[in-house]
């Protein structure tokens, strides 16, 4: 049986890859197609895709903090200033590809003893304290959320939204082999 910790590892994994097909899927837009107004939480697909990416910005910045035992982050608002940091598609994927990579890491440095830690998060009202497990769940769900609106607001462009509701069954290695090529991933160091 997996481990809770393997399980935020493999959670780690598959968001960056769910990320990866989103975003190369949302590269193909046009800049006019990327910034347009649509019906979603976000008034666009350039707005919810900056969100996504600020909001990890800084929880993993508090969950890095608190893991290395470091005082938290005394100016945290700024990761959500400006509200949105990247005007281009191609900037925003390579920020986002980067704080994935930050969160398969972080993720691989836990172990089921540490699951359960505090991590400190400030807050408008000062700082607060969550279990990382909560805080992970938290993020994760986060993503699927807004990605799940960025699919919506694809279907109506010319591009096709892709399958982001995948997760790693077994017998459908061969359908993200490609994407993995390109992300650099492989089964075995997901699931050795």
């Amino acid at each position: 049986m997996a481990s809770i910790s393997h399980h935020f590892v493999t959670m780690a994994y598959n968001n960056a890859w769910a990320n990866h097909r989103l975003l190369k899927a949302c590269s193909c837009l046009s800049q006019v197609d990327f910034v347009a107004t649509r019906t979603s939480f976000f008034p666009s697909i350039k707005a919810t895709l900056n969100h996504i990416l600020t909001v990890d910005w800084y929880y993993i910045d508090s969950l890095e903090r608190s893991i290395k035992s470091e005082s938290p982050n005394n100016e945290a608002w700024k990761f959500f200033e400006p509200e949105e940091p990247f005007e281009t598609c191609a900037e925003l994927q390579q920020a986002q590809r980067e704080i994935d990579l930050r969160l398969i890491t972080l993720c691989k440095t836990l172990t089921d003893a540490v699951v359960n830690n505090l991590v400190s998060i400030p807050r408008h009202n000062g700082i607060h304290t969550e279990q990382i497990s909560r805080i992970l769940a938290h993020l994760f769900q986060h993503q699927i959320h807004h990605r799940g609106q960025v699919h919506a607001m694809l279907a109506g462009t010319a591009i096709k939204p892709p399958q982001v509701d995948e997760f790693f069954c077994a017998n459908e290695a061969q359908l993200r082999e490609d994407d993995f090529r390109e992300l650099g991933f492989s089964e075995q160091e997901i699931w050795a």
